[in-house]
């Protein structure tokens, strides 16, 4: 079994569909109550991922694998911003709404136009086991963030970015094909890789 550290169903499903063939079950934190999430102090990507991998290693059983990401959007016009804040960009009690409301808002602050507003998504997955990292992988995708949210699908800033070669959001996607070009799917490919080259078993 390999156990996803965090408890955003969306998140899970994405990776669960992206890694059925090494990795044949696949849940997450949800179905160990009692188990908080990590503090993230962290001030990188890989940094914050390797903090929930290892918290949750402690917390679950003993040979468990654990995979945990860190992930966000970073926005060139406001210095790569919201970048690791992505989750709390509004606050404490942020929502994905109140997220994209607020980038909107300190984006449209700075009069960025068109290719002004270019951003990327970035992800750092972390693969540990008993409190140990086995391997760490990460993927990013350019885009640009549009004026308003387009798009019913997807989730966090999903509706605000048009990834490169798209005339689309990722939330007006489809999830296969988002699945196959999003910095989340870049990663787990780049995971798939070291899962199959060191032939290790996640069971």
């Amino acid at each position: 079994m390999l156990v996803i550290a965090t408890h955003n169903s969306h998140k899970t499903d994405e990776i669960r569909a992206m890694l059925s063939d090494v990795a044949k079950s696949v849940t997450d934190l949800t179905q160990f109550p009692g188990i908080p999430p990590a503090d993230e102090t962290g001030t990188t990507f890989v940094a914050n991922a390797t903090i929930k991998a290892l918290a949750a290693c402690d917390a679950l059983p003993k040979d468990s694998w654990v995979l945990a990401d860190d992930s966000g959007l970073e926005v060139d016009a406001l210095n790569g911003a919201p970048g690791i804040y992505s989750a709390r960009y509004s606050g404490e009690h942020a929502t994905d709404a109140t997220n994209r409301v607020k980038l909107l808002s300190e984006l449209g602050a700075t009069g960025a136009r068109g290719k002004e507003r270019s951003a990327r998504f970035r992800c750092v997955l972390v693969l540990a086991r008993n409190g140990e990292v086995v391997a760490s992988c990460d993927g990013s995708v350019e885009g640009i963030i549009t004026n308003e949210g387009k798009g019913g699908g997807g989730f966090g800033y999903d509706p605000l970015f048009v990834p490169e070669g798209h005339c689309a959001t990722f939330a007006e996607l489809s999830a296969e094909v988002k699945n196959s070009l999003s910095h989340r799917a870049r990663a787990v490919e780049a995971l798939r890789q070291v899962i199959t080259k060191q032939r290790l078993i996640l069971t």
